[in-house]
C-alpha cells in the first residue's frame, strides 16, 4: 500500500464530504445545497446526523474523472455558508477511498454510520494504513452486523485518515466481535500513534 501524500491540486476523487452543524432537519436541507452547488454533479450516498455532536454529514458520489480542484471545493465552501443558516459552519473535503469491504451483513439497510477520523504521529502513517488495511478493517466488516466498512483519504481537511463503518443497528458496536477486533496485539501497539483523533456515531438520515 503506497503513502497517503498530500495532493493540493486535482486529486483522485470519489466522495465530497460535507460536514454541517445543526438539526437533522437542517442537515438533511445542507444536502440538498450540496447537491445543487456542486461544480460537478453528485450522487447523494449518504446523509448521517449525531445528536451528540449536533453536526451532520453528507457525502456526495463523485462521478468517475470529475473531481474538481482545491479552488472549486473553496469556492463550495463560500457558496454553502452563504446559503445555509448563521451557525451552520459547512465544510467540504474530498475523500479518496483506499479501502472498500462489503460486510458480513452487506446488503442490508443501515440504521447507523460510524466514523473515526485521525491524523498520525510522523512517521506512522504508513503501519496505521497497513493496519487497518491488513487486519482492523476486514475484521470489522466480519462482525455480523456491519455493512460496509470502508477506510478514505481527505484531501482538503484533516484529521486525514477517514475509517467509516456503516452498521444495521447499534448493538453491532460494542459486541462481543467487534470488541474482539479492536482489542488484538497489532491495534494495541497502532492505536497510541493516533493524533488528533475524532470518534462519532452517527444516524443515517437519508
Amino acid at each position: 500500500m503506497p503513502a497517503d501524500p498530500a495532493s493540493p491540486g486535482a486529486v483522485p476523487t470519489r466522495f465530497l464530504l460535507m460536514r454541517v452543524r445543526g438539526d437533522a432537519a437542517g442537515v438533511r436541507d445542507a444536502a440538498g445545497r450540496l447537491l445543487a452547488l456542486s461544480p460537478v454533479p453528485l450522487a447523494l450516498h449518504r446523509v448521517a446526523w449525531s445528536a451528540d455532536a449536533g453536526e451532520g454529514y453528507a457525502y456526495g458520489l463523485v462521478p468517475d474523472g470529475s473531481a474538481p480542484d482545491a479552488s472549486a471545493v473553496a469556492a463550495l465552501e463560500r457558496a454553502l455558508a452563504q446559503a445555509l443558516p448563521a451557525g451552520a459552519a459547512p465544510t467540504v473535503s474530498r475523500l479518496e477511498p483506499r479501502l472498500d469491504v462489503p460486510g458480513a451483513s452487506h446488503g442490508r439497510s443501515p440504521s447507523h454510520h460510524y466514523v473515526v477520523e485521525t491524523d498520525a504521529e510522523d512517521g506512522w502513517m504508513d503501519e496505521i494504513a497497513r493496519w487497518y488495511d491488513e487486519e482492523h478493517m476486514p475484521g470489522l466488516a466480519a462482525v455480523p452486523g456491519c455493512v460496509r466498512a470502508i477506510r478514505l483519504i481527505s484531501h482538503d481537511r484533516g484529521p486525514r485518515s477517514f475509517a467509516c463503518y456503516d452498521l444495521d443497528g447499534i448493538a453491532t458496536f460494542g459486541s462481543p466481535p467487534w470488541l474482539a477486533v479492536r482489542g488484538t496485539e497489532w491495534s494495541s501497539r497502532t492505536r497510541p500513534h493516533f493524533r488528533n483523533t475524532k470518534r462519532t456515531m452517527f444516524e443515517v438520515i437519508g
